[in-house]
């Protein structure tokens, strides 16, 4: 599971923003469950900062979410961002182990999520 949340910070008050986002990265980071979590900015609008994380899967992301910790330091950050979708379930992976399908959870068809398609 891919979660993507995207924040409009004015330039002026980015070193708190990064300040902020680095702790609640790091109070993420240590969830069981996470793969990674990374900030960046956009190259061409430098105001539009971006946070993505990588979970194992779904029930992980959630249960980081309701940790007391994550909920005092990184949600308030993480409820700055961009109404819009932000969590996204991985259908088509490559990398070193090669390229893998996942089903989706929500229908039929070749795509499952968490677990390989069958071939």
């Amino acid at each position: 599971m891919i979660v993507v949340t995207r924040h409009h910070v004015a330039l002026e008050q980015q070193e708190a923003f990064l300040s902020d986002a680095r702790a609640a990265v790091a109070l993420l980071a240590e969830k069981p469950g996470c793969v990674s979590v990374a900030i960046g900015r956009s190259v061409d609008e430098p105001d539009l900062i971006l946070i993505t994380s990588q979970w194992a899967d779904v029930g992980s992301y959630r249960h980081a979410l309701g940790a007391f910790d994550v909920k005092v330091g990184a949600v308030p950050l993480l409820s700055t961002a961009i109404h819009e979708a932000s969590a996204f379930e991985v259908l088509h992976r490559n990398g070193p182990d090669g390229a893998i399908d996942f089903n989706s959870d929500f229908g039929g068809g070749e795509w499952a999520l968490g677990r390989p398609a069958s071939t």
